[in-house]
């Protein structure tokens, strides 16, 4: 069982010095936590398997993650995806939620996660000037018109959607309540900047609807079900209640400057 989980998203690592990653990592396990649930943006491609390998070596609890957008910078999503699913087949304790079912906390919490991706249908695409390295750094996003750029980041939202589609009814078949895990708010609601909800502007790079509209049809089907979303991505923390059995949690961060978000105790009172 692990009822206590530390939650952690958007710490980037590749703006510390591999000694200061080594500090937080140390920092980290001193935390009273059965498993730790990270929710994207842990380094670059080029980098994030070493920063993987060292909490897996210094965290003695079991690490459920899922990947952001940097994750895959100076890279490809297909290769970085496989690079780390091969990764976690020598690690037990590495779990990559986008590849993963539905795994139980404890016998009331279950989890399930997707890195999710930015779908650009919030806000005002058409008029946005927000120009994100996402479409400069990442192979599959490169050399894509603005006019291709919503069919590119679509079919990643949807991969994502349907992952959620198909794994949260049966989590919520097993648990009454539920802890998703992925990068990109998926609700206008929860892209939180600065306290305060992104505009028309920035909202199109930093909400995923694709995720959300399955999320919220899912809980709305199972009303008597509670699911909570751990989210990060705009840097902004905030909380959003969707529907009353469906919260949003988006963590804060700043670069350099990793922080542990939350821990959860979901031990059975």
């Amino acid at each position: 069982m692990m009822p206590r989980v530390g939650w952690l998203t958007d710490i980037h690592l590749n703006f510390l010095s591999l000694a200061l990653v080594g500090e937080f990592v140390e920092e980290l396990s001193h935390q009273q936590v059965d498993a730790w649930l990270i929710s994207g943006d842990i380094g670059e491609s080029n980098n994030l398997v070493t920063y993987l390998k060292i909490m897996v070596s210094r965290l003695p609890q079991p690490i459920y993650f899922v990947l952001g957008n940097h994750d895959f910078y100076w890279g490809s999503i297909k290769s970085v995806r496989d690079e780390i699913q091969a990764l976690c087949q020598y690690h037990p304790n590495l779990h990559y939620l986008s590849a993963a079912e539905w795994i139980e906390l404890t016998p009331t919490v279950g989890l399930v996660g997707h890195d999710g991706w930015a779908d650009l249908q919030f806000g005002n695409f058409a008029t946005s000037d927000v120009m994100m390295n996402d479409y400069v750094l990442i192979q599959e996003l490169v050399n894509q018109s603005k006019a291709g750029l919503p069919r590119e980041t679509g079919w990643l939202a949807n991969e994502a959607a349907y992952h959620f589609r198909r794994v949260l009814p049966q989590a919520l078949a097993r648990f009454p309540h539920v802890l998703a895990v992925t990068h990109v708010p998926p609700f206008q609601e929860a892209c939180w900047h600065d306290n305060q909800i992104s505009d028309d502007n920035w909202l199109p790079h930093f909400t995923c609807k694709a995720v959300g509209d399955v999320l919220r049809e899912t809980m709305l089907a199972h009303p008597n079900q509670q699911l909570t979303v751990l989210c990060g991505h705009t840097h902004g923390k905030g909380e959003a209640q969707i529907l009353p059995n469906l919260q949003v949690l988006t963590g804060g961060a700043e670069y350099g400057n990793p922080t542990l978000q939350q821990v959860f105790d979901f031990t059975p009172r």
